[in-house]
């Protein structure tokens, strides 16, 4: 069933690359999956990837933010045409950042992260020079999703005698009440970012871009569970790549940034919680393969250290460290059994 799915949604990519390439490829792969909505056609000259979501007007927005931004940098792929519900652009690279980056030494892996926090400034400046901030979505401005986001603390409850009386859940939810002013790429997984044949890091899948702070974009980095580098070499980084443009004085932006990275990190582990019951723990090399969620109890474990390290720089997030090293704790016993 699954395998003609895959056949007919490849037939009508061909027909449609046909439509707007002025060729059918000559082999269609899908790197991500045959479930995934992205796949890879293969021609005589180049590669392209071809996109054909769910929701129609995700595979619209996303082609018209890639435009907008396009006349600006140089770190995203090129639009080639929209046939209907299918997006065709530019291949960034075969060689996903969460594969590349475990290849390499210590040293090489902190100029990757460089690479690819600066390439991520860059669009965002890109975008200031667009009027995509009057168009797109705000992202999480609602109460609701605030209070969701903020209440996923509890989820640590389960490895620790529970959450402190000091976690301020209404002061924190206040904090993260942040107007929609600064594009947003939204998903900055290292899956999500490729290495070219030009040595470039550059961002790919754009479906879900919006307004908000600007610094959530890091902290789906940074909170990224395949991510091998350490949480204080990553807020050297920032400090380093940071761009004075964005907005917001330094040390404030790195104060957000804390808090937001803390609960994002909570949320990542309630994932793989979730898919450890459906589907039970996977290799670190599957999941970094079919860049799925990190469902292996080393992953988790780095998502409690990177969670109790950003928890620890706002004094709003600190009561919240003692509940990350006791989850810690429990994934490491986990992975080292």
């Amino acid at each position: 069933m699954a395998d003609g799915r895959f056949d007919d949604r490849s037939a009508y990519i061909a027909g449609a690359a046909r439509a707007v390439l002025g060729a059918e490829p000559q082999e269609i792969s899908a790197p991500g999956g045959k479930s995934r909505s992205s796949l890879r056609l293969h021609f005589d000259d180049r590669t392209v990837i071809a996109t054909l979501r769910a929701n129609f007007r995700r595979t619209h927005l996303e082609a018209f933010v890639l435009e907008q931004l396009a006349p600006h940098c140089d770190d995203i792929p090129r639009v080639l045409g929209v046939h209907n519900d299918v997006l065709f652009q530019s291949d960034t690279g075969q060689i996903r950042l969460s594969e590349e980056i475990i290849e390499h030494a210590p040293d090489d892996q902190l100029e990757l992260a460089a690479e690819a926090c600066a390439a991520i400034f860059r669009i965002q400046a890109a975008a200031r020079k667009t009027e995509l901030h009057s168009v797109l979505p705000h992202l999480g401005a609602n109460r609701s999703w605030i209070r969701n986001f903020v209440s996923s603390a509890g989820a640590l409850e389960a490895y620790s005698m529970g959450i402190p009386d000091s976690f301020d859940y209404p002061a924190v939810a206040e904090f993260m009440e942040q107007p929609g002013v600064q594009f947003l790429k939204w998903d900055c997984r290292a899956g999500n970012a490729a290495i070219g044949d030009d040595g470039f890091v550059r961002w790919f899948d754009f479906e879900y871009a919006g307004l908000r702070h600007g610094a959530e974009d890091f902290a789906w980095l940074i909170g990224d569970e395949t991510w091998p580098i350490a949480p204080d070499q990553m807020a050297d980084v920032m400090i380093e790549t940071f761009d004075p443009g964005c907005g917001h004085e330094i040390g404030a932006y790195l104060e957000y940034l804390s808090a937001y990275t803390a609960l994002h990190c909570i949320q990542r582990l309630e994932l793989i919680q979730k898919e450890v019951k459906n589907r039970g723990w996977l290799s670190q090399e599957r999941v970094r393969k079919y860049d799925d969620a990190g469902v292996h109890p080393e992953f988790a474990a780095q998502l409690c250290r990177t969670g109790a390290y950003y928890a620890a720089q706002s004094r709003l997030t600190a009561p919240l460290c003692r509940n990350f090293e006791a989850a810690g704790r429990a994934f490491r016993a986990m992975s080292e059994g």
